[in-house]
């Protein structure tokens, strides 16, 4: 099954040096998330199960302030077997294993150019799940920006 991971630079720069992202929370094409989404094709369901990991990352970023204003997701291969769909949110998994390096697929990270965008929308995230409209135009705002694609062995660039 592919997972999404949310992540941060910081944590992601962690897991690459241990060799393997730790089990936790993740993102998946879940059978809810093909019920909501019953109209589209997969490559539109995957996108809204990056797009789920993504708000993932910003959640991060908000508990994180130090943390580059970048939001990371990180796509792996994890055996059906080891992933627990889970009823809430609609795309949420929990991964059972460690998931190693050799399983990742691919980094999904923002430009530095989104910088701006992310960190008001890291701010304003706990104001829009509550309802303020202004900050759910700004968390609005940040998943407007697509996710750039990195391949495993692009990674360490992003450290550079």
């Amino acid at each position: 099954m592919r997972v999404y991971l949310p992540s941060t630079l910081p944590l992601l720069r962690e897991w690459l040096a241990a060799g393997r992202a730790p089990g936790g929370p993740g993102y998946a094409v879940t059978p809810a998330l093909r019920e909501w989404y019953r109209e589209a094709s997969e490559e539109e369901i995957e996108y809204a199960a990056t797009q789920a990991a993504g708000r993932g990352s910003l959640a991060l970023l908000a508990a994180e302030p130090m943390a580059p204003r970048r939001r990371v997701v990180l796509a792996a291969e994890v055996a059906d077997a080891d992933v627990a769909v889970l009823g809430s949110p609609r795309a949420g998994v929990a991964v059972g294993v460690p998931v190693a390096l050799s399983s990742w697929a691919s980094a999904l990270v923002d430009d530095e150019e989104a910088d701006g965008v992310i960190s008001v929308a890291a701010s304003a995230l706990s104001r829009a799940e509550l309802g303020d409209e202004d900050a759910k135009f700004a968390v609005d705002e940040a998943d407007a920006y697509e996710l750039a694609w990195y391949a495993v062995q692009e990674i360490p660039s992003l450290f550079d």
